[in-house]
């Protein structure tokens, strides 16, 4: 398959944004995110990459390179790297399903025109991949959403939103790593610790990760 030439724009004075996509996400132009992001390290004056959804941020030192060199470097990078699967680590998680804490559960199902146990059991079907980490400390952007279970996100969003909180937004899932505002829509419940700053790594999930849910019950 043909690779897109991506865009890539300026992010401030030491910083390139690049989006691979410029459409719907693409799982595999996300593998191939995943690979230049660790080979761009390479490039001299880059300082750090931040795989996003289909998308790349790269760091350099402006007075040890410049932005149009490292625009041509990851150019370059797209289009003579072969994409290649993370293996990842594999997480189970088991949710509980609607309930004071999955309150938007009953308005998905209404959505997506389906019975709540139904729409719960597809969830829990699919695998997941973590694309990507942002946003917050150890939140994680799930690819693998089953098409028919997407729902735009609030257009309110909720100042509040609790730590373990399993969401949707759009065609991605999700799980709140700590009690902060969001517009996705709040499903279940995990009690899994996804970010402890005290640990010794702080942060669960990492970008190529697979999730199960497994269902711990369904409320409403």
């Amino acid at each position: 398959m043909a690779v897109k030439t991506p865009r890539i724009s300026l992010a401030g004075s030491g910083a390139l944004l690049l989006d691979g996509a410029q459409g719907a996400f693409d799982d595999a132009t996300q593998e191939l995110v995943w690979a230049v992001a660790n080979a761009a390290l390479a490039f001299e004056g880059v300082c750090e990459t931040v795989p996003g959804m289909n998308n790349l941020l790269v760091l350099f030192d402006p007075l040890t390179t410049n932005a149009q060199i490292i625009s041509e470097q990851l150019n370059s990078l797209w289009a003579g790297t072969d994409a290649h699967t993370v293996t990842g680590t594999h997480h189970t998680i088991p949710v509980s399903y609607g309930g004071a804490r999955g309150e938007d559960l009953a308005g998905w199902a209404a959505h997506c025109g389906m019975p709540v146990d139904d729409i719960v059991r597809r969830h829990a079907a699919a695998t997941y991949t973590v694309a990507a980490i942002g946003a917050m400390p150890g939140f994680p952007y799930l690819s693998g959403l089953e098409p028919r279970l997407a729902w735009a996100r609030r257009s309110s969003p909720r100042l509040k939103v609790a730590e373990g909180a399993v969401i949707i937004g759009g065609a991605q899932a999700g799980i709140m790593p700590m009690t902060a505002p969001s517009g996705w829509h709040i499903v279940g419940h995990t009690d899994v610790k996804l970010f402890d700053v005290q640990a010794e790594l702080p942060v669960l999930l990492r970008p190529g990760d697979k999730i199960r849910f497994t269902i711990a019950g369904i409320e409403g």
